[in-house]
């Protein structure tokens, strides 16, 4: 039964994963290239910023440790989780040399180990890189045979920045891709043991795994986009509520509701460039992909489409204040977020903005610096803003009132992309109220629809 655990990669996936695996019994060993990581970790302290890291390190503290020698992570070990950065290249395939690098140092290691060692994958990768690119980079290094001498298995992880520690130890299911049985059997146990409740385990061979993951992802991509194509169509239609409408599909067993809600779009570090990179694989391997790049193409579209929706209501060098600039609540990360290009778009069509995020302002500052001035506080966001923006979804948002944003001004207008605000904003005789996804000129729509059947 394994006990020993190296993790290979101590980022926000990696230190997360190693918190969780000690705090369910394991002794784990954090392997990172960066001294101050492996020094945080060794202090007791969490190397990066994620909701609850840190205390789950604090607490466990005695059966983690961290070192920059891999050949003592693997001696000290049994299985290694690989948890590095697989960045898109031009292509929009992902980059593998942060894992090859990885599994050429594990490789030595190996040479010089007498019993069986586990290899476990979790980043993201394309259909092909364990068994074409990655695998042999061990067998050669270590001088061993995959399935004789040591096991590998791919077993992305199904986490969202904010709730990872959340995900990893309550997931919906694992996935394995396994090498061999053993190998998949060895992993099974361990995820057993990991996990709080008892999910289910989806073994694989190497390659479905791989398909599997920027699957899952593309997918979510394509049920974001349709409840955002639906809350456009909402808009135009007398009574169309967004929330209603998918509300009501989302209780259909074959749809769900997750994720089938209209909002900004989808954004972050995966969600785009797995539906990318699973178009270029697919076309490299002439298979159908429009669906996909479709998905994509509309998302893109989407802070244009809401300028133009909102330029009748906002003059040239009106302050406009947008409010969440992560791709999404509880977030740091700005890649790819809607608000940033929202923001942007905003001050192309020649307002002044102001931005403001509760954990993101660091991050957005150096990507908005010719476009937003992004405050440190909420109220001085707020201050001059005649146009406000709720551009994501976070609990301080839900929790403005009318008297925050208005300050004495004798009007203030309120885009709210989740329709996340009291009802008090609807009803407020200084406040406009736009409400994406609901229906905001029944009159001229109503004409519309009424001439289609005349």
């Amino acid at each position: 039964m394994t006990k020993n655990i190296s993790v290979f990669g101590l980022g926000k996936l990696g230190a997360s994963m190693a918190a969780c695996l000690a705090s369910r019994g394991f002794n784990i060993v954090g392997v990172d290239v960066l001294s101050k990581s492996v020094e945080l970790l060794n202090n007791g302290h969490a190397p990066v910023q994620e909701t609850g890291l840190n205390k789950l390190i604090e607490d466990n503290k005695k059966s983690i440790r961290a070192t920059e020698d891999v050949q003592n992570a693997i001696d000290s070990s049994d299985m290694s989780f690989v948890i590095v950065p697989t960045p898109s290249d031009s292509r929009g395939a992902f980059e593998i040399q942060y894992v090859a690098h990885a599994f050429k140092n594990i490789g030595r290691a190996l040479k010089n180990k007498q019993s069986y060692h586990l290899v476990v994958l979790t980043s993201t990768v394309l259909p092909g890189s364990m068994r074409h690119g990655l695998i042999p980079v061990l067998e050669k290094e270590s001088g061993k045979k995959c399935g004789e001498d040591f096991g590998v298995c791919y077993s992305p992880a199904l986490i969202a920045i904010g709730s990872i520690i959340k995900d990893f130890l309550n997931p919906d299911f694992n996935f394995i891709g396994e090498f061999d049985e053993k190998s998949g059997s060895i992993l099974e146990d361990v995820y057993t043991r990991m996990t709080l409740k008892e999910p289910a385990m989806r073994r694989m061979s190497i390659e479905n795994a791989e398909i599997a993951k920027i699957a899952l992802n593309s997918y979510i991509t394509m049920k974001i986009s349709f409840a955002n194509i639906i809350s456009e169509l909402c808009e135009k239609v007398p009574s169309g509520d967004v929330d209603i409408v998918t509300e009501a599909i989302g209780s259909d067993s074959r749809i769900g509701s997750r994720y089938l809600k209209g909002g900004l779009g989808f954004g972050g570090t995966c969600f785009p460039r797995d539906n990318v990179a699973l178009s270029f694989i697919c076309s490299e391997l002439n298979s159908s992909h429009s669906l996909l790049d479709t998905t994509d193409q509309y998302n893109d579209t989407l802070s244009d489409r809401f300028v133009k929706k909102i330029l009748p209501y906002v003059k040239k060098g009106e302050t406009a204040a947008v409010l969440g600039l992560a791709y999404k609540p509880l977030s740091h990360i700005v890649e790819e977020s809607q608000s940033i290009l929202l923001a942007k778009a905003l001050s192309d069509a020649g307002l002044r903005v102001i931005g403001y995020d509760p954990l993101a302002a660091d991050e957005a500052r150096p990507v908005l610096q010719y476009h937003t001035l992004v405050e440190d506080n909420l109220e001085n966001a707020l201050k001059d803003a005649t146009i406000v923006f709720i551009a994501n979804n976070d609990e301080i948002f839900k929790k403005l009132t009318p008297e925050q944003l208005l300050l004495n001004k004798q009007e203030v207008k309120v885009v709210d992309f989740w329709r996340c605000l009291s009802s008090d904003f609807e009803t407020h005789p200084k406040i406009k109220y736009i409400p994406i996804g609901k229906c905001d000129n029944p009159q001229t729509n109503n004409k519309k629809l009424k001439d289609l059947w005349l």
